[in-house]
């Protein structure tokens, strides 16, 4: 397994330079045998073979740590895909098999809805501030004259897809709280994307773009944007971020087990691989 790490990792630092934040990664080698017991369908963003390595430390979670310690933690093989669409994982990479799927919340439960696939939440991974949480950020030219969301009434507004509560849901019912009215714009599939969009308009456009908190630090680390070019005028409320479910078909007690193993991570050296505080807490979300 581990020869099967080393040529992983080399293949996603080679994809991940290559990215832009928010594009979707095929044809990153799984990690672990094809008839493995366990599959694990990683969608998170943070995930290194899903990011990029501009920003040193962040954005480069190894989930083939993961694979390693539930293997040793589960007494069964663990095989790992990366990609950030459920239904493409399940159908080029992961041969229809998803044990475990960990990814944006939102993200992941769209994409189970639209694969037919029922999921069970049994944890969230916290951040390296312990947060299990994120955040949409309004943001608009440097030069622009708005200084908070009460200055961007009547904006023209650049959202993330309707499957990212921080891009879409919490942004929208953030302005009604406050009672601006808006101009819908065009849905941008990635940070990325509405940053360029947002750069390539005149000052004058009157255009705000929303992106994802943790997506801020990644867009000038990798050259999307230059440093300043941007300025936050508000956030959202905050949603669940990245969250781990459990396919429901698996009998409760291995759902059970999965669960502990997960929750059981607290190693200096998995807690690093994974840029988190505190690991995997229980899931305390509540449902829509």
């Amino acid at each position: 397994m581990k020869t099967m790490m080393r040529r992983s990792m080399l293949l996603g630092l080679t994809v991940a330079a290559t990215l832009a934040i928010g594009s979707i990664s095929s044809g990153v080698d799984p990690y672990g045998p094809a008839d493995a017991k366990i599959t694990i369908i990683v969608m998170d963003p943070m995930a290194l073979p899903l990011a990029c390595d501009c920003v040193q430390g962040y954005a480069q979670r190894r989930y083939e740590k993961l694979a390693d310690h539930l293997q040793g933690a589960l007494g069964e093989s663990v095989r790992v895909v990366w990609n950030e669409s459920l239904e493409v994982a399940l159908k080029d990479q992961a041969a229809g098999k998803a044990t475990i799927v960990i990814g944006k919340d939102s993200v992941v439960r769209a994409g189970a809805s639209k694969s037919k696939l029922k999921m069970t939440p049994v944890a969230q991974l916290t951040d390296m501030k312990g947060s299990t949480m994120q955040h949409g950020l309004f943001v608009v030219r440097s030069e622009d004259k708005a200084a908070t969301l009460l200055d961007i009434e009547g904006y023209k507004i650049l959202w993330g897809p309707d499957y990212c509560d921080e891009k879409y849901a919490a942004p929208r019912a953030k302005l009604k709280e406050l009672e601006l009215a808006w101009k819908d714009g065009k849905e941008c599939e990635s940070c990325s994307v509405a940053a360029k969009q947002l750069m390539a308009e005149s000052v004058d456009a009157k255009l705000v773009a929303v992106i994802s908190s943790y997506a801020e630090p990644l867009l000038a680390g990798c050259g999307t944007i230059k440093k300043g070019d941007l300025r936050i005028v508000g956030k959202s409320d905050e949603v669940p971020f990245v969250s781990a479910f459990v396919n429901s078909q698996l009998a409760p007690e291995k759902v059970k087990k999965i669960q502990a193993a997960l929750l059981g991570i607290k190693s200096p050296e998995m807690l690093k691989a994974l840029e988190t505080e505190k690991g995997f807490v229980p899931y305390a979300v509540k449902s829509k």
